[in-house]
């Protein structure tokens, strides 16, 4: 079953009971525009006003271990709205993810087909955008993904689980682009011949941040890893960003993984994967919004040497997206999901496109970064 499949009144029965959700059904429809989960918005109508809520089927053959998934971001979200309540901030409820727990007490339930459901309350009056069209959505993302950051690194108990182990790893990604290019399983190679010869020629980029941290120069936080800017929202009146969802992929990480994926998707002047490489660009002024946001919140922990990798990462997750996408091309589709047969290559042109005009505004960034730094 995938997003676009509606569900059936019985599936929402089950839904409604699993949650405990209050109230008759009144809709239900798919939303969103994710690659990996299928998630649908749902509209109860209790003894007074609708209330809205948010369910997803989560995608566990892209996460092994839901239940560890699942405690991450219970973990996550409850130090995030302890925070807020000692804060006693006015809009708390609209600023962290809140779980809805199954009859069970359990952060997720599963269907009769085996399939992993949890389900949020509904944060009203605000919004993503998949392509930022302004600088001021980019400072605004930008800050929350550094508060998100610097709110984590207190986060009481041990580590939290790798729900993805490697998942920013670049060695990992370029050397399994290696073994899908000699499988070929799909006979797709010889239609990619330009993209994987860009792609090899830039195996010096891969181990620069990895060599990094094994020198102990790049210390390892508690991170998002897909800060895509379509995964904060941004209030709908002031433009503020007000909460970093879609925390599957929260785990330890590197800081500059999230700073590089959001100069990677907010920069783009062109949607992710659009085939015209004639409107792929890295727009300096986004980039610019990008780093003052960032760094007016995550400049208290970050030290210098993440400050001084800022621009190398927008290059380097730019890069890693590319051979993500070129890998699941050649391996058949089998990650992300695709609407057309090239789907996954056009992605890849793109993403190849746009390290091409970063490489070509590096030294620009690099100044951009240092006026911006406080």
């Amino acid at each position: 079953m995938s997003n676009s499949t509606p569900l059936t009144a019985a599936d929402w029965a089950f839904l409604l009971e699993l949650f405990r959700l209050p109230g008759k059904f009144i809709s239900g429809e798919p939303y969103g525009s994710g690659h990996i989960n299928d998630t649908f918005a749902l509209t109860v109508q209790p003894a007074g006003a609708p209330v809205r809520y948010l369910l997803q089927r989560i995608n566990d053959r892209i996460f092994k271990n839901v239940p560890a998934l699942m405690e991450n971001i219970q973990r996550v979200t409850a130090h995030s709205q302890a925070r807020l309540a000692a804060a006693a901030h006015p809009d708390a409820a609209r600023r962290s993810l809140n779980l809805i727990f199954t009859a069970q007490g359990q952060p997720c339930g599963q269907d009769a087909h085996g399939h992993w459901w949890r389900c949020y309350t509904f944060i009203e009056r605000a919004k993503t955008y998949d392509i930022i069209e302004q600088p001021q959505q980019a400072r605004a993302a930008a800050r929350a993904i550094g508060e998100f950051q610097k709110n984590l690194t207190d986060l009481p108990g041990a580590r939290l689980h790798e729900t993805i182990p490697f998942f920013h790893h670049t060695r990992q990604r370029f050397d399994h682009l290696q073994a899908v290019i000699a499988a070929d399983p799909v006979d797709r190679v010889r239609t990619a011949a330009a993209e994987i010869a860009f792609c090899r020629e830039r195996e010096p980029l891969v181990d620069r941040l990895l060599a990094r941290q094994a020198q102990g120069d790049l210390p390892e936080r508690i991170t998002h890893n897909d800060t895509k800017l379509n995964n904060v929202m941004l209030d709908d009146v002031t433009g503020e960003g007000i909460c970093v969802i879609d925390l599957d992929t929260v785990m330890p990480g590197l800081t500059l993984s999230d700073f590089g994926d959001m100069v990677r998707t907010a920069t783009n002047a062109a949607a992710e994967d659009e085939a015209d490489l004639s409107l792929v660009e890295a727009r300096l002024p986004i980039f610019t919004a990008l780093a003052e946001g960032y760094l007016s919140s995550a400049h208290e922990f970050l030290n210098p040497v993440e400050r001084s990798l800022l621009v190398f990462a927008g290059r380097l997750s730019t890069y890693e997206q590319g051979i993500r996408f070129l890998s699941d091309y050649l391996a058949g589709d089998t990650y992300f999901k695709v609407r057309r047969p090239l789907h996954n290559l056009d992605r890849t042109r793109n993403q190849l496109a746009l390290l091409r005009r970063l490489e070509h505004h590096a030294d620009v960034m690099e100044a951009i970064i240092a006026r911006c730094t406080p």
